[in-house]
């Protein structure tokens, strides 16, 4: 594999991971009524940013350099 088939895989995968754990905290939410103390609720919205802007700034990234 070329260093740019191997760059894309991995890019692909953590933005697939990303969603993937993104999707799995929501439906965990959703199981437990959103049911938390505000720690929970902080740390919650806190990683759900930054994997959101993680996966848009990797895709922004290819778009940008195409």
């Amino acid at each position: 594999m070329k260093k740019d088939a191997i760059h894309n895989l991995f890019k692909y995968a953590a933005v697939a991971g990303n969603v993937l754990f993104v999707l799995w905290m929501l439906r965990n939410g959703i199981d437990e009524g959103f049911k938390g103390t505000i720690y929970q609720f902080v740390s919650y919205i806190g990683l759900t940013l930054l994997l959101t802007l993680n996966t848009v700034l990797l895709l922004q990234k290819d778009k940008n350099s195409g």
